[in-house]
């Protein structure tokens, strides 16, 4: 039934033969990528012109040259990471980068902004995607969290299906956002510039309540500076193509540069399109938090608590399409629905991360397993489960968890510009060829410029964004630094204590005796299954240990050991206080004292059962005993299973038998172990 629901939900296992049957072209590549840095159009601009609402509408007349800059911004990291995928296209990214060209300790802690980045790109996504879909449908707005988990719980389900089949999902919504957006931009610009015509936003004659009033000077240039650090959430997403180029099809690193130049391309012309639609428009926003009494209508009054907020986009399709026309209802519908799919770049970035950090022993090796769908299953699973934690945490409310962003995708940025203006350095030193060294040199020149515009932003997001929520960012990643700077460390002294010596096999390994114990509760077909086992093995010494918590059952089971004559000697140990593990353990613990050079093997008897709620009936005591066996040096502890029947039916091989017929796996039965 596991099995067969596991198929349902996943998909049919594929061989590890068929990995490149898995790997993407240019086509499929874009939307699994890019679909978080296009998606941010939907609320980066918005986000500009909510910050500068602080000091009133007047403000809005900084936002175009914010917009400029963080349009900047992004070319030049875009033309950045077209560099990193040249150099370094083996999907490490700018974990790789920053770790071979500025030391582990740079390179974890790009890792660990990445891995909370990650983390915080499925829960803003799914978080504006469900405000969208809230506007329209009460019951999802009343109940956001649920429905957001829910949504990132069918997302893990389709990437678990493997990378090919979550593109081919997710590249019909991604490819008509962009021409609906794209179309709407172009319509547009066309009503005003060839037909003459006025765009109209609902918002147009709104007024602003500003928070903050006379602002000049530095106040006023903190507010601008915080306004463009909230418009650079639009370059989130850029390094997961640098991180993913191990899934493109071959020329790997060609396609990948490609990739990322279209969508680079495409996000600018996106970016750029609403924000300057929206101000011809007269698109008015404010706080969120203070849209009900700082947002006032065309006579003045505030708008009121029923009031609700239409994003950016939306005000803009209405615009320039007409409010509820079927294209502003495609808009609304596609925008809605990208945010719930931008959450796919993680989905796939973070997998691709994770296993490299755990083949590099800096996280758990199951992070490093790819599973039935040869997808890193691990890793997706582990994602999912953050993301819903953190929505859960914060309540899918989009503005706080805001305030977390782009922290970490600035340290990644800023680290892996300096690590590749240090990697070309280092091959100009012995490069002769001048053509190459040109290349080179133009390269590096893109990069110091790309490391000090994104470090400039970095410092700019840390000072307007630190008070507002971006100091949990600086704290986790310290925490996820250091928790992987442990498992390396354990990892390492594991792989030093465990490092076989050369030469000869070493003879002092060798136990000079082994003393057999077979564990005995009562005299039945596991037991006489463990003890013909033991006596297999042909052990120096052989004895049955049964604990005595009950002196008359311990009185018939000595009774009925000699009824049958069985030619092992059993031993009852005392337990007044009629505990079972612990006179196991200090009994062994008396063999090893007598013999340090001598080995203990306990025979444990199990049932194996087939139906999940029988394992609660059983082997409690037997997994108690053996997961304190094995810490004792010396003990080697061996499970003889014996399957019942319901196990027997899941495993579609029964083994009949006749009442008082005991199996023989091991050629013996009961008159056997007695001869």
């Amino acid at each position: 039934m596991t099995d067969f629901t596991k198929r349902l939900l996943v998909g049919r296992a594929l061989r590890s033969t068929e990995l490149h049957g898995q790997l993407l072209p240019k086509r499929i590549a874009l939307p699994v990528f890019a679909s978080d840095a296009l998606s941010s159009v939907a609320y980066a601009p918005q986000e500009i012109l909510v910050i500068l609402s602080i000091a009133g509408v007047a403000a809005y007349h900084f936002s175009p040259w914010v917009a400029l800059a963080v349009v900047v911004i992004m070319l030049t990291v875009v033309a950045s990471y077209r560099q990193n995928v040249h150099a370094y296209p083996s999907g490490g990214g700018d974990y790789e980068v920053a770790t071979k060209n500025l030391g582990p300790n740079a390179g974890l802690t790009v890792a660990s902004a990445l891995l909370v980045d990650y983390v915080l790109t499925v829960a803003v996504s799914v978080a504006n995607g469900v405000d969208y879909v809230g506007a329209t449908i009460p019951f999802v707005g009343e109940n956001k969290p649920g429905v957001a988990i829910t949504i990132v719980v069918v997302l893990t389900m389709m990437n678990l299906r493997g990378i090919r089949e979550s593109g081919i999902a997710f590249a019909i919504p991604t490819y008509t956002f962009m021409a609906a957006v794209i179309f709407m931009i172009g319509w547009g610009l066309i009503r005003m510039f060839v037909l003459g015509q006025d765009l109209h936003a609902p918002t147009e004659g709104f007024d602003v309540v500003p928070e903050q009033v006379d602002l000049a000077g530095f106040a006023l240039v903190f507010l601008v500076l915080r306004a463009f650090a909230s418009g650079c959430a639009a370059l989130t997403g850029v390094e997961a193509i640098s991180n993913g180029v191990p899934a493109f099809r071959k020329p790997k690193s060609k396609n990948a540069a490609t990739t990322l130049l279209l969508m680079g391309l495409v996000a600018v012309t996106m970016f750029s399109g609403i924000i300057f639609l929206g101000l011809k428009a007269g698109v008015t926003v404010a706080d969120p938090a203070h849209v009900a009494s700082g947002l006032l209508g065309p006579d003045g009054e505030p708008v009121g608590a029923d009031y609700y907020q239409e994003p950016i986009i939306s005000q803009v399709a209405s615009a320039v399409f007409g409010p509820g026309t079927v294209l502003f209802v495609v808009i609304s519908a596609v925008t809605a629905l990208i945010l719930f799919l931008a959450a796919n770049t993680a989905f796939n970035g973070f997998p691709v991360l994770g296993s490299i950090l755990a083949q590099d022993r800096y996280l758990p090796r199951q992070l490093h397993t790819r599973g039935d769908r040869l997808a890193f299953s691990n890793g997706i699973v582990i994602l999912a489960t953050a993301a819903c934690l953190l929505i859960w945490a914060f309540d899918a409310d989009v503005s706080r968890l805001l305030n977390l962003y782009i922290v970490g995708v600035f340290v990644s940025f800023t680290l892996s510009q300096i690590g590749m203006v240090r990697h070309w350095t280092r091959l100009l030193r012995t490069e002769t060829d001048g053509k190459l060294r040109l290349h080179m040199m133009r390269s590096r020149v893109i990069n110091g410029f790309g490391g000090v515009m994104t470090g400039v932003v970095l410092v700019v997001v840390l000072v307007t964004k630190f008070t507002h929520g971006a100091y949990i960012v600086c704290i986790a990643m310290p925490v996820l630094f250091l928790m992987m700077k442990a498992i390396r460390h354990h990892y390492d002294a594991v792989a030093a204590e465990l490092a076989a010596p050369e030469g000869d096999l070493d003879t002092s390994m060798l136990p000079a005796r082994n003393h057999a114990i077979v564990l005995v509760s009562k005299v039945h077909k596991p037991t006489l299954r463990a003890l013909a086992y033991a006596r297999a093995t042909r052990p120096s010494t052989l004895e049955a240990v049964s604990v005595g918590v009950d002196q008359e059952e311990s009185a018939r089971l000595r009774e009925e050991w000699d009824r049958r004559g069985i030619p092992v000697p059993l031993k009852i140990l005392d337990s007044p206080y009629r505990e079972i593990t612990r006179p196991i353990l200090d009994y062994v613990r008396s063999l090893r004292r007598r013999s340090p050079r001598d080995v203990v093997t306990v025979y444990i008897p199990e049932y194996v059962v087939g139906r999940w709620w029988e394992h609660l009936l059983h082997n409690q005591s037997a997994l108690r005993l053996k997961g304190r066996l094995l810490f004792k040096p010396g003990v080697m502890v061996t499970s003889v299973p014996w399957q019942l029947e319901s196990a027997d039916r899941l495993t579609g091989r029964p083994e009949p038998s006749a009442p008082g017929q005991v199996r023989r796996p091991y050629g013996r039965d009961d008159t056997q172990l007695k001869a």
